[in-house]
């Protein structure tokens, strides 16, 4: 099974390599078989992509804003033309479920870009009136962006961060992850195959030097990671000296709230989708689920049913709905926790096994107690942690009590209480009685510790323009010289 590129990058329009970068190996997550071999950026292709995007940046800037759109509406056909195709190599780079990237993966990217696409000739400046004198603003694209995206939604996440950055007039440099490298290099294919001029959306490989690079070329005016805390640390040190725009979206370990007169069905349903979609490798997953005392044990009860329900295997089998951890480093990483769970004594209430082939069982643990290590690190992995409470003020409180804050949910049939709790969480993203849906309408971003700066919705325009203010003078210059 192989799924190899033409070329490592794609940049100024077409496929390039330089075998002289470090080895990068592409293996499947279900077999372990090594699908591609790809080559980290050299300087020389560095080079060659920042310049070629500075260039490019100028040209597609100077279009018409709708003739934008209209291009980047092509490359939304073309993307949901060959959805199917696309899904298999997202599967093939993830080992997430057929099942899962034929409807959410892709699917959301063309969102995306949809969405951006009519915004494009929308977007103009204001006047303000000034007494003969006036104002107005422009706003402008900051030039040209880099990105860097992380592994558990490679595809989607090139496309949430070239839709309104494209759309906008900026050019973009994009390094997807390592680990999962394939999806944006299509993505740059379809671009230039719906017309967008060689050289503004270009694909580099590589490690975290290539990161480091987009982060500190004078040239790249702003940078757009999503990635782990640490990682965002270290990018946001490198762009700090040169003043650069920078969006963040990082890690979470958010609160999943049930109150006692919440629809168990729906709740149980949500804890599942926040928990164990993509072996539970989302960085928004609602990871500590507090549940009211008066029924947590029917909620757990209900909770093990419907997980001994879901099937896992053959990422390719349309009847598989629960795939492989990405790599083996990950597995052994959410193996340790269940583990240290064990230790620290929370109950097991089903799962808790890592399996061959790098699958571990959807696993819930309950009496989880706040200072356990599962319900205070990011695991990134199917374990879910059911924390006990009894009131609202103590929920809120208990939530709160981290250094995330990326997303949060609530469920209760109370609207008061719903719209009085969300208003409470520290936390950029939330939900009321759904969890984890990202429509591309809605802005989704964190606080705290979870980064800074939106993705979708019309607030994204902001990171990544900049605004412009024109005083236009009509009388005569008073001065006192």
């Amino acid at each position: 099974m192989k799924a190899q590129p033409k070329a490592s990058h794609f940049v100024d329009g077409d496929y390039i390599e330089d075998t002289a970068g470090e080895v990068i190996e592409v293996t499947y997550a279900y077999t372990g078989e090594t699908i591609a071999k790809l080559h980290a950026a050299t300087p020389a292709v560095m080079e060659k992509a920042i310049s070629s995007a500075v260039r490019a940046q100028k040209e597609w800037a100077a279009l018409a804003p709708a003739e934008r759109g209209r291009i980047l509406n092509r490359a939304v056909a073309i993307i949901r033309e060959r959805n199917d195709e696309l899904a298999a190599l997202e599967t093939l780079d993830t080992g997430k479920p057929l099942q899962e990237t034929l409807v959410a993966d892709w699917p959301s990217g063309a969102d995306s870009l949809e969405y951006f696409a009519g915004l494009a000739a929308t977007l103009t400046g204001e006047t303000m009136p000034l007494g003969g004198d006036f104002a107005y603003t422009l706003r402008e694209p900051l030039g040209v962006c880099g990105g860097i995206g992380a592994w558990n939604y490679p595809s989607q996440i090139a496309c949430w961060k070239a839709a309104p950055a494209l759309s906008t007039g900026n050019a973009m440099v994009f390094k997807p992850s390592e680990v999962t490298p394939l999806g944006a290099l299509k993505l740059a294919e379809i671009f230039i195959e719906a017309g967008v001029p060689a050289g503004v959306y270009n694909v580099v490989q590589g490690y975290g030097a290539v990161g480091a690079q987009l982060a500190t070329d004078p040239r790249i005016a702003k940078v757009s990671l999503t990635g782990s805390v640490p990682t965002g640390a270290k990018v946001y040190e490198a762009a700090a000296p040169h003043m650069k725009h920078v969006t963040m979206e990082l890690g979470g370990k958010s609160p999943l709230i049930v109150f006692e007169d919440a629809s168990i069905k729906d709740a149980v349903g949500a804890a599942m989708l926040g928990n164990f979609y993509s072996s539970g490798q989302i960085c928004s997953n609602g990871t500590r689920v507090f549940v009211h005392k008066s029924i947590k044990e029917q909620f757990l009860a209900e909770l093990a049913e419907r997980t001994a329900k879901i099937r896992m295997g053959d990422p390719m089998d349309m009847a598989t709905d629960f795939g492989p951890l990405i790599t083996k480093r990950q597995y052994d990483q959410v193996a340790g926790y269940l583990e240290k769970a064990k230790a620290e004594g929370a109950r097991l209430v089903c799962g808790g096994k890592a399996l061959d082939g790098q699958f571990v069982e959807p696993t819930v643990f309950a009496d989880v107690k706040d200072d356990m290590t599962i319900a205070r690190e990011e695991i990134f992995g199917p374990v879910m942690s059911v924390l006990e409470f009894e009131t609202e003020e103590e929920v809120l409180a208990r939530a709160n009590d981290t250094q995330f804050g990326l997303a949060a949910g609530v469920f209760t049939r109370d609207l008061a209480r719903a719209h009085r709790v969300v208003a409470g969480l520290e936390a950029g993203t939330t939900w009321i009685n759904a969890y984890n849906l990202t429509p591309v309408e809605m802005p989704f971003g964190p606080v705290k510790a979870s980064g800074f700066g939106r993705e979708n919705s019309r607030h994204a325009i902001e990171a990544y323009t900049q605004v412009k203010g024109v005083y236009v003078g009509l009388n005569p210059v008073d001065s006192p010289w």
